[in-house]
């Protein structure tokens, strides 16, 4: 087995791992260790400073991606890209930190109201935002020295079960609550410096950046690049992060610490994208520099036919269980965010719905501009649709704004690749699997209910489970399936 490979189902393991930890840390754990209040609190702390965090890079980490493989030279410890790579960043925070205190009264004013313990605990935005940003500085160093595997553990695991462990302090009262955000944030920090000492230690590095290297490359045009991938970035991250941002201002962090709860539980519905374009990105990217349109046309169409397929499926699991599924967190009050989980769940199979669409508009040089205006106005979009939203319907205010927003978006993705490549992924079979999908959803309300939350989820997730696949196998919507379900037969009867 290769490097690549190797890696590759390295990094799945420790990402499913991950996933795992949060959904037990989020619906089970948090919610029995915190109140609604707490929780909420830790999210939008760390929402906020996740975007900002966001900015303070400058696009170093777009840069070490394009720009690296130019610098790479062990010998030479890579001609001072480290060196450049942290002074640029550093730059970054200072500057957005800058601005952040000017604005830090009038900021931490808007959520005196409705939110008071953010706004008493809003100074730790500074400290969290430059952790989170170096990390992510770090995180794309490692990997462009095709050492993914402990950024990935450090992020995805290890950060969560300190977390977990640190909560736990905090509910047995060890801890106080000032103690509590102090560690919470440290957590943090302590991930980021275990990464640079990391990174110490694979690789040989210089402080000084080669100014007459750095010089031949362009260093505008770098930078340029790299502000421009910025405004990108925030873009992309704000979908993620304003909504609870935004909710914070209008309503009490207790139902903030429900609503980040809620809106989480969808999530598992994309995780198969993510880790499909991990692998068609590279893949995709190879076939538009070397013009093959026939296959980044199978490889698009695919990848939309299939995350409908799955996607679709994860859909039903997560809205029929719903309710039950929010019976099981320890507090009461949880429950309440079922529409949201509703509504966030259309939105992701929607995105799921449109495949590995990304590649095509930001790995081409003649569109990557038109994929960093199309984040512009996702991100537009989605601040005035929570400022209108909120304040009308609260939670499902939040949630709406969020689903309106992405949807767009991947609507003007869609109709930006049926222009510059005359590509689009939907047929028949499209169809089919709306059909299964809404007639599958349909007969679960035919279903009595029976036995508590657990055994309820257990019996209607197997139902769902078994009618859908028969319904692929009865409309043919995937051959591999049915050919795959065939040879398991002989098998077994051989």
């Amino acid at each position: 087995m290769g490097i690549i490979q190797k890696q590759a189902i390295q990094n799945t393991v420790i990402t499913y791992t991950g996933t795992l930890i949060a959904f037990a840390n989020l619906i089970f754990i948090q919610p029995y260790f915190l109140t609604t209040e707490e929780l909420g609190l830790t999210r939008i702390l760390f929402s906020f400073a996740s975007l900002v965090s966001t900015f303070v890079p400058l696009g170093i980490t777009s840069i070490t991606t394009k720009y690296f493989p130019v610098f790479r030279d062990r010998e030479q410890k890579h001609r001072g890209f480290f060196g450049f790579m942290l002074l640029y960043g550093l730059a970054g925070y200072l500057l957005v930190a800058l601005i952040l205190w000017l604005c830090r009264d009038f900021l931490a004013g808007q959520y005196a109201e409705k939110s008071k313990l953010f706004a008493d605990y809003f100074n730790y935005v500074f400290p969290l935002s430059l952790f989170l940003g170096f990390f992510s500085i770090l995180q794309t160093y490692a990997f462009a020295l095709f050492r993914p595997g402990v950024p990935a553990l450090l992020n995805e695991v290890l950060s969560r079960i300190v977390t977990i462990v640190v909560t736990g302090l905090y509910f047995l009262r060890v801890l106080n609550l000032d103690e509590y955000i102090f560690l919470f944030t440290a957590v943090y920090g302590l991930q980021t410096l275990v990464l640079f000492f990391f990174i110490l230690r694979i690789d040989r590095i210089s402080l000084r950046p080669d100014r007459e290297f750095f010089s031949q490359q362009g260093t505008s045009k770098i930078m340029t690049y790299g502000l421009l991938m910025a405004f990108a970035s925030l873009s992309s991250l704000g979908l993620k992060f304003l909504d609870a941002i935004m909710l914070g201002r209008e309503v009490p962090l207790s139902e903030v610490g429900i609503y980040t709860i809620a809106a989480f539980i969808p999530t598992v519905i994309e995780i198969p994208l993510a880790a499909l374009e991990k692998i068609l990105n590279p893949r995709m990217a190879h076939s538009m520099v070397h013009g093959e349109r026939e296959k980044l046309r199978e490889m698009y169409y695919r990848s939309a036919k299939y995350m409908l397929l799955i996607g679709g499926l994860l859909f039903l699991l997560v809205d029929i269980n719903v309710n039950d599924l929010l019976q099981l967190v320890p507090r009461d009050g949880y429950v309440r965010g079922e529409h949201v989980v509703l509504i966030i769940s259309i939105g992701t199979l929607i995105n799921m719905a449109t495949g590995a669409n990304n590649t095509l508009i930001f790995s081409a040089d003649a569109y990557y501009k038109y994929g960093i205006l199309l984040l512009a106005g996702l991100f537009v979009m989605a601040f005035l649709g929570n400022l209108l939203l909120i304040p009308r319907y609260g939670m499902e205010g939040a949630a709406l704004a969020t689903v309106i927003s992405s949807t767009l978006y991947n609507l003007a993705k869609f109709f930006f690749i049926r222009k510059a490549y005359g590509l689009q992924p939907f047929d028949t079979e499209t169809l089919r699997i709306l059909l299964m999908i809404a007639a599958t959803g349909s007969a679960v309300y035919f279903i009595p209910s029976i036995g508590g939350p657990i055994v309820a989820i257990a019996y209607k997730s197997v139902f769902v489970v078994g009618l859908y696949l028969c319904l692929a196998l009865a409309l043919r919507v995937t051959p591999e399936l049915k050919s795959g379900a065939v040879n398991f037969l002989r098998r077994k009867r051989s």
